[in-house]
């Protein structure tokens, strides 16, 4: 999953993708670059980011839609107006980070457009997520909500078959959970359900390499995140180095299976 984050704020990409027809090229190329879904988003979910509203996201991101017609797209939204007009214009996938907590005729969107959900553990809300998160097992709590936010889009008429589910690294956890939930990547999968890990450029990867944050992530930290998730049960990683983490994963599948092809 490539990252569009056409926001002035986002924690490593923000205002480099502003303007429309930017984003449509960026967009476009992570697709050439093997991205099977384009993820565009309007509203910034870093630590301490502020909420817009649905009018501002729909200006940002309609114009990125429209551009990127015709490819696999998903909306990074927990809005259910914009989640509809994503849809109404091609998207296939609804990433919420809300889990469907943050609209409550979100899930009704979805089941009505017989679109693919992502269902994203968080504590808390983006401008307070990361003050002091306490687990009693961070592993074991997030597989509960997993669960629990699962059935209950399922209640709502979503489709089982079209929910994927997202631990939220770095979505109120710190550096040391995050990587906990890394390590034990295979107990969400045991939820049956697909699991997508956005670990890309985040901080706790800088933590590891000794980085004090004041750079983005070097690409190397990010793709060896992305190919250990991989080994632990990922179905797709969202990043923003699409080339450098294909042709990761593409050597890591292929050790996987002992030879070359499928």
């Amino acid at each position: 999953m490539g990252i569009v984050n056409v926001t002035p704020d986002s924690f490593s990409d923000g205002g480099l993708l502003v303007d429309p027809d930017t984003a449509v090229e960026h967009g476009r190329r992570l697709h050439s670059e093997g991205a099977a879904l384009v993820d565009v988003g309007g509203e910034s979910t870093r630590p301490g980011s502020d909420p817009v509203s649905a009018d501002e996201e729909l200006t940002r991101v309609t114009p990125v839609l429209e551009g990127l017609s015709g490819l696999p797209v998903s909306i990074d939204t927990s809005k259910a107006p914009v989640a509809r007009r994503a849809l109404e214009l091609g998207a296939e996938l609804v990433n919420d980070v809300t889990a469907l907590r943050g609209d409550p005729a979100m899930a009704e969107v979805i089941a009505d457009g017989e679109a693919f959900v992502c269902l994203m553990h968080m504590q808390g809300e983006p401008r307070t997520m990361q003050v002091a998160p306490q687990y009693d097992d961070v592993v074991s709590d997030v597989l509960a909500f997993l669960e629990s936010r699962v059935a209950f889009a399922v209640e709502r008429g979503v489709r089982e078959d079209r929910i994927c589910v997202d631990p939220g690294i770095g979505f109120g956890k710190t550096a040391d959970q995050n990587l906990e939930l890394l390590r034990r990547l295979d107990e969400i999968a045991s939820l049956g359900r697909p699991v997508l890990v956005g670990v890309s450029r985040k901080s706790t990867l800088a933590k590891v390499v000794g980085d004090d944050g004041a750079e983005p992530v070097h690409v190397v930290a990010s793709v060896a995140a992305a190919v250990a998730a991989y080994d632990r049960g990922a179905w797709m990683v969202r990043a923003h180095d699409v080339r450098e983490t294909v042709d990761a994963l593409a050597v890591a599948a292929a050790v996987e299976r002992g030879r070359i092809t499928a």
